[in-house]
């Protein structure tokens, strides 16, 4: 054998394994991932972790952890986060052309209006003070619950505050009422046993469907590698999610180092579609439906007044192929 047919044969075996070099041998393409405190906020990236689902799929995460959507929108548009989840409530972000929506969470039921003792409906709040994160899902349910009963934010005096603080604030009797969500409000409850659930998501399913989602930035729109690698994770994910709840519950649980008896009351609050469902949902335009009708309820709510169509802010075809 000659030296350069010793070297062509040595070359082939090199390419050949590196063919078959697991992908954690690979380079491994960065992303800085936000997400939120709760079950459905922490599940997905908790068992991506604990499953390996990143480095399967060729991604090496830094994840960051943050109170509400819009905050980390704020990031993405500064540049500081590349992908994000957020609730419905904060979907008035991409529908104004501020990021673009990757994929579907959940169908969430987590959001509550809730009411101190002897408050029994959304009528016997006028001009009481309801507590609620702008720019929520539990801001989106409060205003949506008070339209149905023929009352607007005018008619009960509106306070601002984050999640933890409308824990402290509803238990020592601050505040009359609050727009917040699970699991928030099995937290509530251990100090105020007897307050009162005024209204659900569930209440207006499934004329509007609530649907968290998973969103990147602006600027990492046109990353189709790095998109699809992402996808690969939450499809996954969710898959695990939905098929073994009672071990979903404890691995989100011990990543975020809390009891598991709230996030436990959390994950039943939800329709979780399969990534195979969701990917037949958006080729048939159902998932675009859910997020137009929500848009157009930012729209009546004041919030946003040109919305981007969904079809234009959610990256569908990257999540059906």
């Amino acid at each position: 054998m000659n030296k350069r047919s010793f070297i062509k044969i040595l070359t082939g075996v090199a390419l050949a394994a590196s063919a078959i070099m697991p992908i954690s041998a690979q380079e491994l393409t960065k992303v800085r991932v936000g997400y939120i405190a709760d079950y459905f906020g922490t599940s997905m990236v908790a068992i991506a972790s604990e499953q390996d689902l990143w480095e399967k799929h060729g991604l090496d995460p830094e994840l960051k952890v943050f109170t509400n959507g819009p905050i980390q929108v704020q990031a993405l548009g500064a540049g500081s986060l590349d992908f994000a989840y957020i609730g419905p409530g904060a979907l008035w972000l991409p529908a104004s052309g501020q990021a673009k929506v990757i994929a579907i969470n959940a169908l969430g039921y987590t959001d509550r209006v809730i009411a101190q003792p002897g408050i029994e409906s959304m009528e016997d709040l006028r001009g009481k003070r309801v507590a609620v994160p702008e720019g929520t899902s539990g801001d989106m349910l409060l205003r949506l619950a008070l339209e149905k009963a023929g009352m607007t934010l005018d008619d009960v005096e509106v306070v601002s505050m984050d999640p933890s603080t409308i824990v402290t604030a509803f238990a020592s009797g601050q505040v009359e009422g609050a727009g917040i969500w699970y699991p928030f409000v099995d937290v509530i409850r251990q100090r105020v046993s007897d307050l009162n659930e005024l209204s659900s998501n569930e209440d207006f399913f499934p004329e509007v469907a609530f649907p968290s989602s998973f969103i990147v930035s602006n600027s990492k729109a046109g990353d189709e590698e790095t998109i699809r690698k992402m996808n690969a994770v939450i499809k996954e994910a969710l898959d695990y999610r939905r098929d073994n709840i009672d071990e979903a519950v404890q691995i989100t649980a011990d990543f975020l180092g809390v009891p598991i008896e709230p996030l436990a009351a959390e994950a039943p609050q939800a329709r979780l579609p399969s990534s195979e469902e969701l990917e037949q949902l958006t080729a048939d335009g159902t998932v675009d439906g859910w997020l137009d009708v929500l848009a157009g309820l930012y729209v009546d709510f004041g919030r946003i007044t040109d919305p981007v169509p969904a079809s234009e802010f959610y990256l569908s075809d990257f999540y059906v192929d």
